[in-house]
Formats: C-alpha cells, structure tokens, sequence
C-alpha cells in the first residue's frame, strides 16, 4: 500500500477507480482490506462511477501502531483523513465511515466542513453521544493472555477478531481508551453537511439511528434489515441506501 504522513505517523491508503472521491474509514479493529475490499464496498463503489480511497487508521494494518492512548482521539484521527485528502490533491469528498470510522467522520464533520461533502454514518447512532458503555470490558478483552475466562460477549468478539486480523492488541488497546470519546450534544446539532445514519436492526452497540438523525440538522436514518454490528458492514441493502444517498447529496 502507498503511504502518507500525519501528525509524525506514517499511514497506509490505497485508491480505486475515478470520478467523485469517496473516503472510506473502517471500524475499530478492522482495516482498509477487510472493512472495505472484502465486503466488496471498493467494488460497488467503483462500479457506480466513484472514487474510493480507503486508508489504514492509525493503529491498524499496514499504519503506523502507537502504544499510546494520547494519540487516538477522534480529532486526531480526522485529522488523518484531511491530510490524506491533501495529499491526493483533493478539496471535498463523501465520507463513508463505520463504527469507530462513523465517530471519526463525524469529527471530521465538523472540525473541517469545508472538506466533507456529505457523510455516512454507517454502525453509529446514539452512541455517537452516549459513548461505548463497554470499552473497557473491551480493553480488557484485548489485553488478557488468552480468550480462556473471557467471557464478556463483545469483549470475546473483538478478540477473536483482533486475533483474526493478526493486529497489535496493545495499540487497539490505547485506541480505545480515547477513540470512543462521545461527541457533544451541541456539536452533532452544528454538523451542517447531509448525513444518512445507517445501523442494522440487530446492532446492540450503535444506538438508535432515528434519534441521532433527528438531531443532524441534514440526516436521514436507515436500519439495515436482520444485521447486527458485526454483519452489516457490507450488506446489500447497506450499499443501496448508501449509493441512493451519495446519487442525492453528491454530484
């Protein structure tokens, strides 16, 4: 993968296809490859005509992994999407974000509007401001020796997907220290860019879509029919609502 540098780190992204750039982040614990290319997001996305870029957050896959919590809060990690937005000479792009990467862009919403076209909010609702209720169960998951006693469900989730994608526990572990960190209230309400807030029927983590998009002053919500978290990132009924959205907000 080709990299980029923010804030000290170096960070990996790949870019598919032309046309209207589409900036996807992924969730915690995941990556470019397996939150975008493996569910076939990048394809559909290409196969509409657009651009999708898609990097590494900071603390994952091929991106620089720091140990420690300081570095992983959502502003900063926004942050590493408009620079990667500068480097590829680009001045507005869609946003495409799921879980931990809604949190991220909807920070980048709002701290850098003039570069956010128009966002989607996929895995977030009212946790955007109520925060993770079990991130440190999750810490902890992420940090014992082995899944052995492990019996908190989320916690062993992450885990057994940590260990799947071979990732620096330690780094996820600082990551969620301060990437969960909520949004304001007040600041949801000042993100001024069209919205569609997207989570699955089933997901327990998320929150509510419909109340969080009442609050956008922009948003629409959608319930991704029978998903829970983990398997709504690349369902089919996602990616319609999610190109009907991007056909309506971004031309």
């Amino acid at each position: 993968m080709p990299t980029y540098q923010s804030d000290g780190l170096t960070l990996a992204y790949e870019s598919f296809g032309a046309g209207l750039p589409v900036l996807c982040i992924h969730g915690f614990a995941s990556s470019a490859k397996v939150n975008w290319i493996d569910t076939g997001w990048v394809e559909t996305l290409v196969g509409a005509g657009y651009r999708a870029i898609v990097l590494d957050n900071r603390g994952h896959g091929a991106s620089d992994k720091p140990h420690d919590p300081e570095r992983y809060y959502p502003s900063d990690m926004a942050r590493d999407g408009v620079a990667l937005l500068d480097h590829l000479g680009i001045e507005r792009s869609a946003i495409l974000g799921y879980s931990m990467g809604a949190r991220i862009s909807a920070f980048m919403a709002f701290d850098h509007e003039e570069r956010v076209a128009c966002a989607i909010f996929g895995g977030m609702g009212m946790n955007l401001i109520n925060g993770l209720s079990d991130g440190n169960d999750i810490i902890a998951g992420l940090l014992a020796p082995d899944l052995a006693g492990l019996t908190h469900k989320t916690a062993r989730q992450f885990r057994i997907f940590a260990d799947h994608t071979k990732s620096d526990r330690e780094a996820l572990a600082a990551c969620m220290e301060t990437s969960r960190q909520p949004m304001a209230r007040a600041d949801v309400r000042r993100i001024n860019v069209p919205v569609l807030v997207a989570v699955g029927e089933a997901d327990e983590m998320a929150g509510p879509p419909g109340p969080l998009a009442e609050l956008l002053p922009r948003a629409e919500a959608f319930v991704i029919p029978k998903r829970d978290h983990m398997r709504a990132t690349g369902d089919k009924a996602f990616k319609a609502a999610g190109l009907d959205f991007l056909g309506r907000n971004f031309a």
